[in-house]
């Protein structure tokens, strides 16, 4: 299937194109809402400024994707592979990201306002200025990751690891931080 093929499809009602294989895809600005991309192959697509509000992306494979500007707003994440992937500014709010593959990501700005993103992996992924009041990000791995200036209010970090991450003029005003391995190594209690 190529992409004028899957966006006649969905203009025709179709929602369901799990396993599909797109990699490279250009997809910049397309409007899918709801799509079920569950196990789909969208590796180095480029979905800049798309709406997928609504959408199915567990386990789809977007290393390298570009997502910048993209709404994803109560999007199931679960298990994606957006290694490496660009999401400068988009919005994620709602979102599911458990156990997602971010490490590298480039989440500068981005809107993650009460996302679920435990047990993620999240090494050097660059989330400086993010938006993150309210997110469960529970046994995440942070290490290495820029948090400067994120907001991070309210958010639930209980079991992350820190270590190495740049918590610079992060808000982390009224933060579960139990368990918590910090930047410099020690466990917050």
């Amino acid at each position: 299937m190529n992409v004028q093929e899957l966006l006649a499809r969905y203009a025709t009602g179709e929602r369901s194109f799990n396993c599909i294989a797109l990699p490279g895809a250009n997809l910049q600005g397309v409007n899918l809402g709801g799509v079920d991309f569950g196990r789909a192959d969208l590796r180095g697509a480029n979905l800049t400024a798309a709406s997928l509000s609504g959408a199915n992306l567990s386990k789809a494979n977007l290393q390298g994707a570009i997502l910048a500007r993209a709404h994803l707003s109560e999007v199931i994440l679960c298990g994606a592979d957006l290694t490496q992937a660009t999401l400068t500014t988009a919005h994620l709010n709602e979102s599911d990201l458990s156990g997602a593959l971010l490490s590298g990501a480039n989440l500068c700005d981005a809107n993650l306002h009460m996302a679920s993103i435990s047990a993620a992996n999240l090494q050097g992924a660059n989330l400086s200025g993010a938006k993150m009041g309210g997110v469960r990000m529970w046994k995440a791995d942070l290490q290495g990751a820029d948090l400067s200036g994120a907001d991070l209010s309210e958010a639930n970090l209980c079991e992350v690891n820190l270590t190495g991450a740049n918590l610079d003029d992060t808000d982390m005003s009224e933060t579960f931080l139990t368990g918590a391995i910090m930047p410099d190594g020690s466990i917050h209690t």
